[in-house]
């Protein structure tokens, strides 16, 4: 099957890359949004996230005329769905987005196609999406059809990167192909290898759903201790930056950093996919959940305390997004805890983000102000280190040494 045309539904911090990349091997590409802006924004070939270098990859294919954006799908050789899927109250999955995108794109399906989905899934997503879209469409016979061979070809791929380094990723990582038989699997296989350097290792779906989920599970767990160990060693006075640094020189010892939670839309929410699977099993996933969710309170208290040191206090919170470098604000412990403070009153809190031009509406309706690093350092008392951004790794003691600084990230621990 030559894929001539390829449709990509979710143009976010997966979907657009994705898009662009294989647009960049000289395959048309429609992606498909929800939002009227992103896709006039990069119908303009310019991006609405950040992303290294994915400005300019989008700006080529545009120009070549093999990306455009659409808030209509239409028919192509494959699917490729990277929609958010959050989680209910509860913690429970949410997979509305994907139902939606399955429904969007069933009237353009024909006998032959592929359709992956890329959204990290609790286990028994993919079945779904192939049960609505069988739905959607009778007259097409979909996996999963006792007796009958599929039209339609479905596989779960899940996709394995990390922001500020997806576009090399999406190239240099295996590919885990989870097709619902192993003719789907071929399929999709098919359409990475137009792209993907790195081995392209087939199982089934359920096994692939689980896989992504596992991965996150496994860094939270691992994260989980080093925060544990943070708060012992506060209450030891022990330098926990020291401890880490120290056991690390064991050849078998690898502890992760501490931080004042875990943020972002996979690890902060994968493995709470496995515990609602299976809740009596899932002990150590649901407990490494509680303690990394538990984290901003325990920073909030060392602020408070901080804070109540002074008349008038003013708190810089050096960071929101979810990890270094980049813009994303999704699930980020640093937003929770600016938020969190600036709600009890603690002081007048300002936040210090370099990657984004304005705060979010939830920030600004509890009085937070955006401020660079420079007015920072002029205006506050309190400092709260919470992202490790590469401005903020500049900074030197003399810098703050007239402040009460709160360093969840172990920023001055050697300075």
């Amino acid at each position: 099957m030559a894929f001539s045309k390829v449709s990509v539904i979710g143009l976010g911090y997966i979907g657009l890359p994705t898009a662009a990349v294989i647009a960049s091997r000289g395959i048309d590409v429609i992606g498909i949004d929800v939002s009227e802006k992103a896709v006039d924004t990069i119908n303009q070939g310019k991006v609405h996230i950040v992303e290294p270098d994915l400005d300019m990859v989008v700006q080529a294919a545009v120009t070549m005329g093999k990306l455009r954006a659409s808030l209509t799908p239409e028919p192509a050789d494959a699917f490729m769905i990277a929609v958010p899927t959050p989680f209910k109250e509860g913690k429970q999955p949410n997979l509305d987005y994907i139902q939606q995108a399955a429904e969007a794109i069933a009237p353009v399906l024909e006998k032959g196609n592929l359709v992956i989905l890329e959204s990290t899934s609790p286990v028994g997503a993919t079945e779904k999406l192939a049960g609505w879209l069988q739905a959607a469409r009778p007259d097409l016979h979909f996996p999963g059809q006792t007796g009958h061979e599929a039209d339609v070809f479905v596989a779960h791929c899940p996709e394995r990167v990390l922001p500020g380094r997806v576009l090399e990723e999406l190239v240099s990582n295996d590919r885990i192909i989870g097709g619902m038989s192993q003719a789907c699997s071929d399929k999709a296989i098919e359409l990475y290898k137009v792209f993907v350097r790195g081995d392209c290792i087939t199982t089934n779906a359920r096994t692939a759903e689980m896989a992504k989920l596992t991965e996150n599970s496994f860094r939270d767990v691992n994260i989980a201790f080093a925060n544990e160990l943070s708060i012992i060693c506060d209450e030891l006075k022990i330098n926990v930056w020291e401890l880490i640094a120290l056991s690390n020189r064991h050849p078998r010892v690898n502890i992760l950093s501490p931080g004042p939670g875990v943020g972002g839309h996979c690890i902060a929410v994968d493995p709470w996919f496995i515990v609602d699977s299976a809740p009596e099993s899932a002990r150590m996933i649901r407990t490494a959940r509680e303690i990394n969710d538990g984290k901003p309170d325990y920073v909030i208290g060392k602020v408070k305390a901080a804070a109540d040191e002074f008349k008038r206090p003013v708190i810089a919170c050096l960071g929101l997004a979810f990890k270094p470098d980049i813009d994303d604000l999704r699930e980020s412990p640093a937003m929770d805890i600016t938020k969190q403070l600036a709600n009890m009153d603690v002081g007048e809190v300002l936040a210090v983000e370099p990657n984004i031009n304005k705060l979010p509406p939830s920030l600004l309706s509890e009085g937070v102000t955006l401020v660079n690093l420079q007015e920072s350092l002029e205006k506050a008392n309190v400092l709260v280190v919470l992202v490790d951004h590469k401005p903020f790794k500049s900074l030197t003691i003399d810098d703050v040494n007239t402040k009460l600084v709160v360093d969840t990230r172990g920023l001055f621990c050697n300075k």
